[in-house]
């Protein structure tokens, strides 16, 4: 069953599917996660406290972490893999960076924990002294979730270079479930430090995934720590540009995130939730591809097939951009319903769910970009380049920042969606003209067709949904959560009825390949026996 479950991915299309899939579970039960936090504490000072300790550890996390491994474990990793005769070296070079991750983190949060208390207040510089003091205590607890979760990246991120993408997805969903443990007993046991309790105990299931992830796939335990072999200089030298570029992105959400604690209290939950609703589909598609991708980039580049290369980035585009557009629209039109039916309950009232369903309309008009951004981004990292990204992530940072300043004082926390989504435009803009500088055309002629399907599909997919929401009003009362529910999902069903009915009109060549991938992938998992003669390694 393992070897089953684990096998290699042979399609991005196909990888993707299985990511993404994963991904909406796990968003799924993120968003459960989020109401079950909504429903008992509702947009107040304890959910205001519990996201701002989040925010240190999680820089941490991504400028050590991800910093290092995002952009230059896999190309390194598959520099020895795809050689039979050097697989033992990429072993190494995984125990190797499993122990030099480790350490980094565990000697950077026992230096933050002493330094809590400041940095508590400056994050969140609005706090009231004995709300930045709870903050300082629940940081302290969040750090020792980050040693685990920068173990379980290492051996995630050897998964992705297998292209084996079930339990490196599925790790997710247990981190989910660790933190809804913390909101519905550890509180119970250890009150509101329970949370963060909670998110240590799913960044331990997390690893534990990970770790039965591998097996199968040849890897085996082993003490090294060399700070100076050759892999490791290159990883570094790599990193330091990757993880001032990731500075730089998290810079932008820890500023918006201190400009919400100097409006009304509630206002860094309503911008959390609506960042959280937000990501679901940037999650289960933009980085599902993203992920799927990347390994096939940079197989592309150590076999020096520049013209595939080119060919798997632009398809990849269009596959994200064809299932990214109705999702755009449904978002924006029935932004509400979703809001309310994801956090609208028990303490989270109608005020705090429109503020939230206002900011979240801003982020869904760069769905497209903001995904595209993950893709472009690895398609750097595959030509070993992680300066770029830098600089463009500073210049569109800055332009966030700068943004959400001069309009929050007017619109409140709206300006942050709008900072947030501007800031993400300019980023996708620059990778974009600088990618067609260094690799030539990006076949615009081929693009400007395929954009007017898109266009057409979606004006479709908004006229139904814009339509058929007072037609269920009029025959499902809105009182309830299930009234709710079922004007989002029939509008919505509708609208995404009208968009593939559009694009079949249109013939458009992402669908077919979509179903098709999505066909024989259902086809596959329905025969184990095939799947058995699989050589897991």
């Amino acid at each position: 069953m393992l070897t089953f479950l684990n096998r290699e991915s042979k399609t991005i299309i196909g990888a993707a599917t299985l990511v993404g899939v994963l991904s909406f579970v796990s968003r799924l039960v993120g968003l459960i996660r989020d109401r079950i936090l909504a429903g008992a504490f509702g947009a107040g000072d304890t959910l205001d406290i519990y996201y701002a300790a989040f925010k240190i550890p999680d820089v941490l996390f991504t400028l050590i972490v991800v910093g290092a491994l995002s952009a230059s474990f896999i190309p390194l990793f598959l520099s020895h893999w795809t050689h039979p005769e050097a697989r033992a070296k990429a072993w190494q070079f995984t125990n190797n960076a499993v122990h030099l991750i480790a350490v980094a983190m565990i000697a950077v949060s026992i230096v933050l924990a002493l330094f809590a208390h400041p940095l508590a207040s400056l994050i969140a510089p609005g706090f009231a002294a004995y709300k930045q003091d709870q903050v300082a205590v629940s940081m302290r607890v969040m750090f020792l979730s980050q040693i685990l979760l920068a173990i379980s990246l290492v051996y995630g991120s050897v998964l992705q270079s297998l292209k084996r993408f079930f339990f490196y997805s599925l790790a997710p969903i247990f981190y989910n479930v660790g933190l809804i443990v913390g909101a519905i007993w550890f509180v119970g046991v250890f009150g509101t430090i329970g949370l963060a309790w909670g998110v240590v105990f799913g960044a331990g299931l997390h690893l534990l995934i990970q770790l039965l992830g591998l097996r199968g796939c040849g890897y085996r335990y082993a003490w090294r720590f060399n700070l100076f072999d050759r892999d490791t200089r290159s990883m570094l030298a790599m990193m330091v540009p990757r993880t001032l570029g990731l500075a730089v992105s998290q810079l932008l959400f820890v500023v918006l995130g201190a400009l919400a604690t100097t409006l009304s209290p509630g206002n860094l939950t309503v911008f959390q939730f609506a960042y959280n609703i937000q990501f679901f589909p940037v999650g289960i598609i933009g980085v599902a591809f993203a992920i799927a991708a990347f390994p096939a980039l940079s197989e592309k580049i150590e076999e020096k097939e520049p013209a595939a290369f080119m060919g798997v980035l632009l398809s990849t585009t269009r596959q994200m951009v064809y299932l990214l557009a109705p999702m755009t629209i449904l978002f924006l039109i029935l932004r509400a319903q979703v809001v309310r039916v994801v956090v609208g309950a028990g303490e989270f009232d109608w005020a705090a769910t429109i503020a939230t369903a206002d900011t979240l309309a801003f982020f869904a008009l760069t769905f497209i970009p903001q995904s595209l951004i993950y893709l472009f981004a690895r398609s750097y990292f595959a030509l070993r380049d992680t300066t770029t990204p830098l600089l463009t992530g500073a210049v569109a940072a800055l332009v966030g920042v700068l943004t959400a300043m001069l309009l929050a004082p007017e619109l409140g926390v709206i300006a942050l969606g709008i900072g947030y989504s501007i800031s993400a435009l300019v980023h996708m803009s620059l990778l974009w003209f600088l990618l067609r500088q260094r690799l030539g055309s990006f076949h615009e002629s081929d693009l400007v067709r395929f954009a007017y399907k898109i266009i057409a599909a979606s004006l479709a997919c908004a006229v139904v949904a814009q339509g058929a929401k007072p037609v269920v009003v009029s025959l499902i009362s809105l009182d309830s959560f299930f009234g709710v529910l079922s004007q989002g999902l029939i509008a919505g069903g509708l609208g995404l009825v009208a968009y593939l009915v559009v694009g079949k009109i249109f013939q458009l060549e992402e669908q077919k390949q979509f179903f098709a991938s999505l066909k024989r992938n259902i086809l596959r998992r329905a025969q184990p026996s095939e799947a058995a003669t699989t050589n897991p390694s």
